[in-house]
């Protein structure tokens, strides 16, 4: 069977669910200038569309990504003409969706696509993947962004080891240093998945939302009370905090609004 080839696709499924696949398998999903910029505008539609409350990225074929297509490193005119920080911002839109986020990784992963899937909410592996992140044997000085992502999320030893030593990284390798939470065999990828995105999209969505946003900051070293406060005041008052507590009094299923 022959895969679809292009730019990242966006599917929704009416149950709160949108997934977002990466459509290059024939080259590991590597991406392009046009893909960055596709995947920007899945961000922008997902952010805004209220039916949404869980966000599934993956890759077609037998790996996730490869990462920016290295090809186009050296088209500096015209990278400069338009966003000469485009991975970068791609990625770090990503992270400040406010839906939370699963990376599907049904294979390898490397260079800066280990980098999206950090920048997602958990990370879900298939058994025999691998990942690598090649900078310093290319002569690449990673983007700052993409440097704190991996020093907040997995700790300065890790992130010095898989950015200085350049080493490929099993996958049991990954679940251990935290950067996998969770590791199971292929059969078993999508399972798994479909587990955790529905238990994600069964949270009240300004709850999610507002721990995610604040979780992400306290990471970042960026903890402001006053904001924190603002979301709890704004959940407190919520309709979807009085149907949490009536539904656990009469012992069903909430049915949030988000508001």
């Amino acid at each position: 069977m022959t895969l679809p080839a292009g730019p990242p696709r966006l599917a929704l499924d009416g149950a709160g669910r949108a997934t977002i696949t990466l459509q290059r398998p024939r080259h590991l999903n590597r991406l392009h200038r046009e893909d960055l910029l596709a995947l920007r505008g899945h961000f922008q539609r997902i952010a805004v569309e209220p039916a949404v409350r869980v966000l599934v990225l993956t890759g077609s074929g037998r790996a996730f990504c490869a990462g920016f297509h290295l090809g186009e490193l050296e088209e500096s005119e015209s990278s400069a003409s338009d966003d000469p920080q485009l991975f970068e911002h791609t990625v770090d839109a990503l992270e400040a969706l406010p839906v939370p986020t699963i990376a599907r990784l049904n294979g390898g992963v490397f260079g800066g696509a280990t980098d999206l899937a950090l920048a997602c909410d958990f990370r879900i592996g298939a058994e025999g993947m691998q990942l690598r992140m090649p900078a310093a044997r290319l002569g690449l000085h990673y983007y700052p962004s993409g440097l704190r992502r991996y020093v907040s999320r997995l700790g300065l030893a890790a992130a010095k080891r898989l950015f200085l030593l350049a080493e490929t990284v099993s996958a049991r390798e990954l679940l251990r240093i935290g950067y996998l939470d969770a590791l199971v065999p292929a059969e078993r990828l999508d399972a798994e998945v479909a587990a955790m995105a529905t238990a994600l999209a069964a949270g009240a969505p300004l709850a999610v939302r507002g721990m995610k946003q604040s979780l992400n900051e306290i990471a970042r070293g960026e903890f402001d009370l006053p904001r924190l406060r603002e979301r709890e005041s704004l959940c407190a008052a919520s309709a979807d905090l009085r149907e949490g507590l009536a539904a656990f009094s009469a012992r069903r299923d909430p049915v949030f609004s988000g508001r």
